[in-house]
């Protein structure tokens, strides 16, 4: 079977209890401080509880062995370390797994898992439930923000997915979960100080610890908040570009109407450290008869130039209802021939887990459907076994 749904996974979290899963030290802290301690006792015991809870994953107080009982029974009694409640997981035939996390009721967000991604494989997170940039190509664009995810949500998919690979307690060898990007639903740029808390999180050595060189953000081209994004995190930039003149542009990424494209590489040249081992990933879906003849890409090798790069050429990832289709696979290949040989990487990106919408542009609403039918089955067979008694 190709696809697998697991719905049993439920927290049992206390109303009136806070979760502490996914916050930063600072936050952990200030927590602490809420519940009595002074400001140096809070400040160690917020070390201690962001190793137990992003270095070894524990979801019981009671497994904090050096943090002395009475504490330990104040902690509990106040708050939480489990999960949010996972609605629906899904496994794809190639190992691709997409999660739907419920964070508050009609605060449902994805993330996706890619094996064999990076140095090991990589998480795709989303930044918010959402979103409002109506690219044209891309499903997700196509249902209107509810919020943007805090940082702790942000934090909280990396920890659902190392549950799920068994990755605890945090280390260096042989991990499958090497790279986050932030990929998912929403603009990052859109939520800069959660992304960039997140981050700090994220990278943070004593818990999760995924260097920030693994960390990538991808934005549409928010350009003023480009170079803040290097400055505060020192994440790689990803940029989701799709066209290389602004007419094209305007109606793939409606954004480039306020920021166009020379405005967006202006603020691309001032991402900080950027150089051969800092490139920037320009992003590219190839979409038959409209970006993708040998034209655009000299066009596009033109308007790089100066810049450090590599181009993931994507294939289109059809939706229900979308006006777009793939290139033709002949078409990609000699276009990535064009970028090849002006010097640049450029690797078309093989489409994962199409079969659960896992893949690029198909996030949220598919999975949405796939879980209300569940849903349904289940009370059909509820009522039939009630008729039965």
């Amino acid at each position: 079977m190709t696809i697998t749904l697991d719905l049993s996974r439920r927290n049992n979290a206390v109303p009136g209890r806070k979760r502490l899963t996914g916050l930063s030290v600072p936050a952990l802290k200030a927590e602490l401080e809420a519940l009595g301690l002074e400001p140096k006792p809070a400040s160690m015991r917020a070390r201690q509880l962001r190793r137990w809870i992003h270095h070894f994953g524990v979801t019981d107080f009671a497994a904090m062995t050096d943090i002395a009982k009475d504490l330990r029974a104040q902690l509990a009694e106040k708050f939480e370390i489990d999960r949010p409640d996972i609605a629906d997981h899904q496994v794809s035939r190639d190992g691709t797994q997409k999660w739907l996390t419920r964070y508050a009721p009609g605060i449902e967000g994805e993330s996706v898992y890619i094996p064999d991604v990076g140095k090991a494989g990589a998480l795709c997170v989303s930044s918010q439930v959402g979103c409002t940039l109506n690219c044209t190509f891309c499903h997700t664009g196509t249902q209107a923000l509810v919020r943007n995810l805090t940082a702790q949500e942000i934090v909280q998919q990396v920890i659902i997915a190392r549950d799920a690979l068994a990755e605890w307690p945090s280390s260096n060898e042989d991990r499958r979960l090497t790279n986050i990007v932030f990929m998912g639903m929403g603009e990052p740029l859109y939520n800069l100080d959660n992304v960039a808390e997140a981050i700090d999180t994220i990278s943070d050595g004593d818990g999760i610890s995924i260097g920030r060189r693994r960390i990538t953000v991808s934005t549409a081209g928010v350009a003023p908040k480009i170079p803040e994004l290097g400055a505060r995190t020192g994440a790689m930039l990803a940029i989701s570009l799709h066209a290389t003149n602004d007419d094209l542009r305007n109606e793939l990424v409606p954004l480039n109407r306020k920021y166009d494209i020379k405005t967006l590489f202006e603020a691309i040249r001032a991402y900080p450290d950027l150089g051969n081992s800092k490139r920037v990933t320009f992003e590219y879906v190839m979409l038959k008869g409209v970006n993708d003849t040998l034209a655009e890409a000299r066009d596009l090798v033109k308007l790089l130039k100066g810049v450090p790069s590599k181009i993931n050429l994507i294939p289109f990832n059809p939706w229900p209802g979308s006006p777009y289709e793939c290139s033709d696979w002949e078409t990609i290949e000699a276009f990535a021939e064009v970028l090849n040989r002006a010097g640049y990487a450029s690797p078309i990106r093989t489409p994962r887990g199409r079969d659960i919408l896992a893949a690029c542009g198909q996030l949220r609403s598919e999975s949405v459907k796939v879980r209300a039918s569940e849903l349904r089955k289940q009370r059909l067979a509820a009522e039939g076994s009630e008729t039965q008694g």
